[in-house]
């Protein structure tokens, strides 16, 4: 089977590659916007129309803009424009089978959210550009005349990541992390591991009876803030000591992401209304469906746990 990757470059795209490159049976071929040593590798930019010499049987679109912040047209470009771009590749090339990977971050809105399922309602509005715009994507999956399947994983976590634990470590290791308060029990929320991940992606790619959507977690919801401090612990960096009120945190970062889209919209303001969401409120979910069609996950939560602290302690600036 001959499979497309597309963000290949990118912590899921390539941790797909390391794990499946030399599986039988399997021919991977991988594009990307970074330079790569990959025997099968083409550098491509998916802003601009998709046009490779080979067709193959199944594409997996896990390029996208996964990042907190940037400009609207930056996330269109490379979350929406990019999607239509890698199906009109498809139908050129008469590839049937088409797996998109998308956020659980389509559902998100600023309130706890238990137990959400594929059947929960999106929108019509968003947490952020990138929530709206892999909503978006989705949209157009939805038209692909072949089979199609579209993933929705919960925080992707483990080696090589790249979004989203280095921020929270940065701001520990930098003492600018606070213990978050809010009315009620602990936030709680899914993490979904990067093998667990990756090994669903190859079964939806390769399995002609999946179809559909499908939300994507390791099973095994947390309380955030003290799983949170529990690596933090096992990296020896100090925990925080101050706190503040999330709703607090949440207008402190409303003002200063007005400060930065004025001032500074290139840049990356230290804190967002999401990051300190991610924090503050619960989002779990149901993945029955997940269970039944694609199986149990291939890592258990701590397993997961352990490789990435292992992973994180060889990767600390000494």
């Amino acid at each position: 089977m001959k499979i497309l990757l597309t963000g290949a470059s990118g912590f899921v795209g390539s941790s797909f590659l390391r794990r499946f490159a030399d599986r039988p049976g399997l021919e991977i071929y991988g594009t990307g916007r970074r330079p790569m040593a990959f025997p099968n590798y083409t550098r491509h930019d998916l802003a601009k129309p998709l046009d490779l010499a080979f067709t193959p049987d199944v594409v997996i679109h896990a390029a996208a803009r996964a990042l907190p912040w940037g400009s609207p047209a930056d996330f269109h470009t490379q979350n929406v424009a990019a999607t239509a771009h890698v199906l009109d590749f498809c139908q050129r090339k008469g590839v049937r089978n088409f797996v998109y990977l998308s956020s659980s971050s389509v559902f998100y809105r600023e309130a706890d959210q238990e137990n959400m399922t594929e059947a929960t309602p999106i929108g019509p509005d968003f947490v952020n550009d990138y929530a709206r715009t892999k909503h978006e994507g989705e949209l157009l999956v939805r038209d692909f005349p072949g089979r199609w399947v579209i993933l929705r994983p919960r925080a992707v976590f483990g080696p090589g990541d790249t979004v989203l634990f280095p921020r929270l470590l940065a701001a520990a290791q930098a003492g600018k992390m606070y213990r978050f308060d809010r009315p009620g029990p602990p936030a709680r929320g899914d993490l979904i591991y990067i093998d667990t991940l990756c090994e669903y992606m190859l079964t939806a790619a390769t399995g002609s009876s999946v179809q559909g959507e499908f939300n994507l977690t390791n099973g095994e919801p947390i309380e955030i803030q003290p799983f949170l401090f529990g690596i933090f612990e096992q990296l020896g960096i100090p925990l925080p000591d101050k706190h503040l009120s999330s709703q607090r945190a949440l207008r402190i970062a409303t003002a200063i992401e007005w400060f930065y889209k004025v001032f500074l919209p290139r840049r990356e303001p230290p804190i967002t209304r999401f990051g300190i969401g991610v924090l503050a409120y619960s989002k779990t979910f149901d993945i029955s469906k997940s269970l039944a069609v694609l199986g149990p996950p291939a890592v258990s939560l701590q397993e997961g746990v352990t490789a990435f602290i292992r992973w994180q302690k060889e990767h600390l600036p000494s």
